[in-house]
């Protein structure tokens, strides 16, 4: 087992705030790893703290073998870094802006670079473009060609498909898992779960201190949630009985439908058993990555409260 990424003890404070608390992870070379939690919840900063870009006020261990305390130009060196908002010249084509990714990392054959990054994506129709012109998707594709321009052995992506349609993210996400294959690890921040579920494994992160890691079915059933499927008329007023019962952690209408979620099976069946007849229709499901994730916000305390 190759490590790409071994920490431990990862804390960072901005003020009186500690937005990251004693965070400690391990992370295999090749392996797609999502961050999963609340806004604000530190994940930005754990991601900034492990490419070199701000010092952690405490902890240990080594990023892509280097010390993240001491070593952290090599770190950057070696990372391609995908900022939440699309950080790259929108007055500067799309070849224009890779020209200078490819300057700035001091690239040899920086234009056969650029056009095996604009083929590979395909970009290269769209080369001489000025990349303000861009959709949301096509903006995507060019920030990854740049992260990626330099061939680096850690990917960081800070929410990178937010507004970016569901084609548009599924291609995305073929790349990745592509990329992943050829030996590139990735840590992803997300707030969509069908992303989170094609991470390999995830980590959950609430408010700077990691509370559940593992593969997604893992968190699922490390939960201990149960999770009840009610069907029938005017489940909008059903949701506002149920919400606060005892033995009731989350309600989540789903079109006509409801999902009733808990840990204590006794109280939660109580708490449904006035409903549990016609017109109102019960399955017990499996709980999903979405019932857990709310259930873990529901959990967490804000440090910044």
């Amino acid at each position: 087992m190759t490590l790409a990424i071994d920490i431990a003890g990862l804390s960072k404070s901005f003020g009186t705030k500690r937005v990251v608390d004693d965070f400690s992870i391990q992370l295999e070379q090749g392996r797609i790893c999502g961050f999963l939690g609340p806004n604000g919840s530190g994940k930005t900063t754990t991601l900034r703290m492990l490419c070199g870009l701000l010092t952690p006020d405490a902890g240990r261990g080594t990023c892509l073998g280097f010390d993240i305390q001491t070593e952290a130009d090599r770190i950057k060196r070696e990372t391609g870094y995908m900022t939440q908002r699309f950080s790259l010249y929108e007055d500067l084509t799309l070849a224009e802006n890779l020209h200078f990714t490819a300057q700035v990392y001091g690239l040899d054959r920086r234009r056969a670079r650029v056009d095996a990054a604009l083929d590979h994506l395909g970009l290269a129709s769209r080369r001489d473009q000025l990349a303000g012109t861009l959709s949301g998707g096509w903006k995507q594709r060019l920030a990854l060609a740049s992260a990626t321009l330099h061939e680096p052995r850690l990917l960081l992506l800070d929410e990178p498909t937010a507004g970016v349609d569901p084609k548009a993210r599924r291609t995305f996400w073929d790349e990745i898992h592509e990329l992943a294959d050829r030996g590139l690890t990735v840590l992803v921040s997300t707030h969509y779960m069908d992303e989170a579920e094609r991470c390999h494994e995830i980590a959950y992160i609430s408010y700077g201190r990691l509370i559940a890691r593992g593969t997604a079915e893992q968190v699922v059933k490390d939960s201990g949630l149960i999770t009840f499927h009610g069907e029938g008329p005017e489940v909008g007023r059903l949701a506002r009985e149920l919400a606060g019962k005892p033995g009731v952690e989350t309600v989540a209408p789903f079109g006509a439908a409801l999902h009733v979620s808990g840990v204590d099976r006794p109280e939660l069946e109580a708490a449904i058993a006035p409903w549990r007849r016609e017109p109102y229709r019960w399955t017990e499901l499996e709980p999903t990555l979405e019932d857990v994730f709310i259930q873990l916000m529901g959990q967490a305390q804000d440090n910044f409260a």
